[in-house]
């Protein structure tokens, strides 16, 4: 691999390369946000007219593993309405957040779409998907306490840590995320609340403590009507 230069540097350097006749290109992801690692690589989003279809692709170029993301002029509205709808906001953030290369008259209407979504938050949960959550909750919850077995509580603490963070950031109306993206997004939404849930989860990985995450998940769920299993029922027909 050969000597890898600035981000920026190594981004114009690429698309001049492989997309010269793109109508536009940003730099987005880890290296623009500041929090990059030794092993981040560089999102490139690219628009171009003349694709039919939108793709990705990767590549190991200049020092740096390149994920390049290719877009017509309306193809990313597809990503920007998927993620809306799942609450985990990938192509609007890289949009908003990203550095533009080349077609800046294109991208800017494209990040001004981008930030008001990212501003309004996903749609409002319904009262009847609150009350399915919380039976689910309750029902790993309870796995959770009953279960002896070390190498499965393992395994459910860590579905009970996902099922309770999107709990709790969806009922505040606030974006989801996944793997490293959790906890981002708890701490968009309160730094507090993130070190109590983290605090629970740790103490039962080191110390094999279960009470601070029963005690967090019955927290949470309190402020909804808490725990849910007598006289729950889904799918259920009414005869007439």
């Amino acid at each position: 691999m050969c000597e890898r230069k600035e981000p920026l540097e190594s981004a114009v350097q690429f698309i001049n390369m492989y997309f010269q006749g793109c109508d536009a290109a940003l730099l987005a992801g880890s290296t623009v946000r500041g929090d990059a690692t030794v092993t981040s690589d560089l999102d490139i989003v690219i628009f171009d007219r003349s694709v039919p279809s939108s793709y990705r692709e990767s590549f190991l170029l200049l020092g740096w593993p390149i994920e390049v993301f290719v877009h017509n002029l309306s193809s990313y509205k597809h990503f920007f309405k998927s993620d809306y709808e799942r609450a985990r906001p990938s192509m609007q953030r890289m949009i908003f957040e990203g550095i533009i290369l080349k077609g800046k008259e294109i991208i800017d209407p494209i990040k001004k779409e981008a930030k008001g979504m990212l501003e309004e938050g996903p749609e409002e949960w319904s009262s009847e998907t609150i009350r399915l959550k919380r039976y689910f909750i309750t029902d790993t919850l309870d796995d959770f306490i009953g279960s002896s077995n070390r190498s499965e509580q393992i395994f459910i603490a860590n579905t009970l840590s996902e099922m309770v963070s999107e709990f709790v950031l969806r009922t505040n109306r606030k974006w989801i995320g996944s793997s490293k993206w959790i906890v981002r997004a708890l701490n968009q939404y309160d730094l507090t609340f993130t070190a109590q849930f983290i605090e629970a989860f740790d103490s039962f990985y080191k110390h094999d403590d279960k009470k601070m995450v029963i005690k967090l998940v019955d927290e949470v769920l309190q402020p909804f009507g808490g725990k849910l299993f007598d006289g729950f029922s889904m799918g259920k027909r009414r005869n007439d």
